[in-house]
């Protein structure tokens, strides 16, 4: 007999159709020499202080720090503390009797760090020692799931993957339960969670809220003229702020008695714009966030159902590139989307077409590539469902499409003295832009008459106009993303972002938790669009604000080692003794 483990029932029965386990029984499906059940996401966790024989929140009992972690069961709320979840023990059982019937098991939980955990921690709780082998697939198609039983890996080889998720486990328990006991006994009333990634991502938010919040504005002007050619009238800005009202009215002044603008230099240059890499699960749920004004939690769930639904890849990934294989099931993905009505013109319009190759790339590959659409074409699915999956079907039309081309033109102007400027730009070809169809931010898409240098023209108007600094806006779910992502570097080269990625805070799979945990533990609240913090959170913040469990930086440090005992580069005790 072979065992097959899932992560959760829905994908579990969608591996036991291709194996033809069509037998129910209560947890599990067996048919063909198959038993294939599955977990409930964490069955076993780590063990509560009280399991050591630790009185919790009490000064004497800090730091908790178990000789060796012991496994226990999901736990939830009783009347006094915790106990293990009925449910989770009812399915332990089944798994441990599945398990002892069969002479081998293979893996098919998630394919990353968490689902590797989930399975090792139930195979070390129940004292399983039969030999196991991994499904590691980025789709639950039947084609996917076809090819992965094909190609089984040696479970040893997800040692070091399994090593990663346990330090990431021991170390928020460690940092969790001691920051927030401590804490709290400090506060001498209520209790205040504290954790290694929600406590410097609450800092992030107070942070930029205590300098939105205490942000003075300081006053300027500037002058903003009219003028026309070849009957096209247009505007163009001073080059100077004036930082008294008094200097603008001056040259305000002077300009009224010209008559006319002086044309010093007409710039014009072909700008190609590369279209835009596919989507990771970040930038996704930064996209859902600012289109869609999906929290980064509901975009991921959106996602996963998706997912289970076959039509999409594996929504947890951090990469936004595919391999070269994938490159080559590419064309016949977009020839699918010639039936889905959205997008069909567009994707007919891509037949026979060079690809764009900028997303492909087998060395940024991780454990997943990015987010694609699969062969299956979807048949209703309710609003949000779609909104999410146009997002990554127009993406990916984007990601392989030509380069936007346009013609960008620059002029400065001189009148009495003073410099002004304009741009222009026309589009020559939209090439990926014409998917979505867009404009781009900030984008007046002016079409300026034809100028030279020397060229005189008219003065229609001039007018003074008062303006103000501004603070850096309160973060939303999706710069908070960005800010996680980079550890709170603010980068605008995408470059840089890219390479800062791998000391980022939290994982894709689990950034929108950890914003959720802010929001269930009333430390922060949604204002529209804007993460703000709540009296609760700001306290809290003000307490550890210099300490270094709020410290970004060294939590991106963290991540970063997280990945190397991933990759075997470090050892996991190194990081256990740094905790």
């Amino acid at each position: 007999m072979i065992a097959i483990i899932g992560e959760k029932p829905s994908v579990a029965k969608s591996i036991a159709a291709i194996v033809r386990a069509n037998e129910k029984h209560d947890g599990y499906l067996s048919g063909n020499g198959y038993l294939v059940t599955w977990a409930f996401g964490h069955l076993v966790g780590l063990a509560m202080p009280e399991a050591y024989g630790i009185q919790s929140f009490r000064r004497e009992s800090l730091p908790i720090i178990p000789d060796s972690f012991q496994l226990t069961p999901r736990q939830v709320k009783a009347e006094k503390g915790y106990k293990a979840d009925p449910g989770a023990l009812k399915q332990l059982k089944v798994i441990k009797e599945v398990f002892s019937q069969s002479d081998k098991i293979i893996v098919a939980t998630d394919a990353g760090r968490e689902g590797e955990l989930i399975f090792r921690y139930i195979y070390q709780y129940i004292g399983c020692n039969k030999p196991f082998v991994r499904l590691w697939i980025s789709s639950l198609t039947d084609k996917a799931i076809r090819e992965g039983l094909q190609n089984l890996k040696d479970g040893s080889l997800y040692d070091n993957l399994f090593l990663s998720a346990q330090a990431r486990s021991e170390a928020d328990y460690l940092i969790g339960i001691n920051g927030t006991q401590a804490l709290s006994v400090a506060a001498g009333q209520g209790i205040f969670s504290l954790g290694r990634v929600q406590s410097p991502t609450l800092a992030m938010i107070c942070t930029r809220f205590l300098e939105n919040k205490n942000f003075v504005p300081q006053k300027y002007w500037q002058l903003k003229l009219q003028t026309t050619k070849d009957n096209v009238t247009f505007t163009a800005l001073s080059t100077e702020k004036y930082d008294t009202q008094q200097a603008a009215i001056d040259t305000l002044q002077r300009i009224k008695e010209a008559e006319t603008v002086q044309v010093k230099t007409v710039e014009r240059k072909e700008v190609n714009q590369e279209p835009p890499l596919l989507y990771d699960l970040t930038s996704l749920q930064k996209e859902a966030n600012t289109k869609l004004n999906f929290s980064a939690d509901k975009t991921l769930s959106i996602a996963q159902k998706l997912y289970e639904g076959k039509l999409i890849s594996y929504p947890r990934t951090g990469s936004r590139y595919i391999s070269q294989g994938v490159f080559e099931e590419i064309p016949e993905r977009l020839v699918n989307l010639e039936q889905y009505s959205r997008f069909a013109g567009y994707a007919a319009g891509m037949k026979g077409k060079a690809l764009n190759s900028r997303s492909v790339n087998d060395g940024k590959v991780t454990d997943h590539h990015a987010l694609i659409v699969t062969e299956n074409l979807p048949d209703k699915m309710e609003a949000d469902e779609q909104a999410i999956y146009e997002l990554i079907a127009g993406r990916m039309l984007e990601a392989f499409s030509e380069k936007c081309v346009k013609d960008v033109t620059s002029v400065m102007l001189e009148c009495a003295g003073a410099l002004f400027t304009v741009k222009g730009s026309v589009i020559k070809s939209a090439g990926w832009r014409a998917v979505f169809a867009e404009k781009e931010d900030g984008e007046d898409n002016a079409t300026l008459p034809a100028m030279q240098d020397g060229d005189s023209l008219p003065l229609s108007d001039i007018e003074l106009l008062e303006k103000q600094t501004k603070s850096k806006p309160l973060h939303t779910e999706s710069s908070l993303l960005s800010s996680m992502e980079t550890a709170g570097k603010e980068l605008e080269n995408a470059d840089l972002k890219a390479s800062m990625k791998d000391t980022g805070i939290g994982t894709p799979a689990t950034r929108a938790a950890i914003i959720e945990t802010l929001f269930s533990r009333q430390y922060i609240v949604r204002e529209k669009k804007n993460l703000v913090p709540t009296e609760k959170g700001l306290a809290v913040y003000n307490i550890i604000r210099d300490k270094k469990i709020a410290d970004v930086e060294m939590t991106g440090m963290w991540e970063n080692t997280l990945a190397k005992i991933e990759s075997g580069e470090m050892n996991p005790d190194t990081y256990r003794k740094g905790i």
